[in-house]
């Protein structure tokens, strides 16, 4: 029982132990394309003159929420494949193995795509003051 009451202490503790230490790179490298992702995208949602990305994720009816979705997900697919993949590096480096796959899905969500569903929206904002809609 006390093992599994350690799970979510280890499971923070590793979290905030990732911030320093080998590959901290990562944790600007991975918001830093996330936000290139966000301007391409937000751009283009300015031009075809569609609502920001969490407005309509927010509106839309599920099929398009869902459409809606899996095009964010694809647009920052290459930015969590990266944070994976630096995760299961750092891993093998401080642990000596892959240990812990679901600290690796949540480190490349939060640096990945959190950062780009948070920006795409006020970019496109921002874009629709100095772009037309086609």
């Amino acid at each position: 029982m006390d093992a599994f009451l350690d799970i979510p202490h280890r499971f923070w503790a590793d979290m905030v132990g990732r911030s320093d230490g080998p590959m901290t790179f990562r944790f600007f490298l991975q918001p830093t394309m996330a936000l290139l992702m966000a301007l391409r995208d937000g751009i283009k949602d300015a031009r075809a003159g569609r609502q920001p990305y969490y407005v309509h994720m927010r509106d839309a009816e599920p099929a398009e929420r869902k459409r809606a979705w899996r095009e964010g997900v694809s647009a920052t697919a290459r930015i969590l494949l990266l944070g994976v993949g630096m995760d299961v590096i750092y891993q093998f480096r401080v642990f000596g193995g892959f240990r812990y796959p679901v600290e690796t899905f949540v480190i490349a969500i939060v640096l990945g795509f959190l950062p780009y569903l948070v920006l795409r929206g006020p970019v496109t904002r921002i874009a629709r003051k100095f772009i037309k809609p086609d």
